[in-house]
């Protein structure tokens, strides 16, 4: 059993505007993450509305809201470092 393997978990959270909101994981990355293009599929679909988006809640692992949509948190690792390499390239 490999027990090197990182669990990934949303520390702290901050919604900023729009669909974007400040993360910071465990492993100590912190950005920005857009997800109004992430925002698909029935169980999403309430989150379209900007004021129903911006009141999710962090628990043990994730953000979610309480239509029961959630982001796995490797996802928005993945995606906070992608949309922030995006952002730095540009400058």
């Amino acid at each position: 059993m490999n027990t090197d393997i990182l669990l990934i978990k949303v520390e702290q959270t901050k919604y900023l505007n729009d669909y974007k909101i400040q993360l910071t994981f465990s492993d100590g990355l912190s950005g920005v993450v857009d997800l109004q293009d992430e925002i698909w599929g029935e169980v999403f679909e309430p989150l379209k509305d900007v004021n129903y988006f911006k009141n999710f809640t962090k628990d043990r692992w994730t953000i979610g809201w309480d239509c029961g949509a959630d982001f796995a948190p490797e996802f928005l690792h993945e995606l906070t470092l992608r949309q922030n390499e995006k952002a730095h390239n540009r400058h």
